[in-house]
């Protein structure tokens, strides 16, 4: 369980900075995908992002005690936090499949070591 909390621990990291780039920056993210121009509010992304990555945060520092509620709750945020990437994918193709894919290998994490302490007891 301490690998999943120090991979949510460091997307939870990743989310933060990326929301604070966004809250700090510009107003406006402009982007050009296959001749489409995307505007994106970046204020909004960016504390959507800052919340979701306190939450991350929070809830790996969860995962080390191996409560019920941190592993719920870390599956619950890694399907949000790639779904959330997914909007992503045109602007940001390679960084949102890195989130997905660490998302996802914490879901992976998080199930195997729930089975595991199911066996045991």
């Amino acid at each position: 369980m301490r690998f999943a909390a120090i991979i949510l621990l460091v997307s939870g990291l990743f989310s933060v900075i990326q929301g604070l780039a966004a809250v700090i920056g510009p107003n406006t993210y402009y982007a050009v995908s296959e001749g489409d121009l995307w505007l994106l509010n970046a204020q909004g992304w960016g504390w959507t992002n800052l919340i979701l990555g306190a939450l991350l945060i929070a809830t790996g520092f969860g995962l080390f005690t191996e409560t019920g509620w941190a592993r719920v709750t870390a599956i619950i945020l890694a399907v949000l936090s790639a779904v959330v990437q997914m909007f992503l994918v045109p602007l940001q193709p390679w960084w949102s499949f890195i989130v997905i894919a660490v998302d996802i290998t914490i879901i992976y994490a998080v199930v195997v070591r729930t089975a595991e302490i199911r066996e045991a007891r």
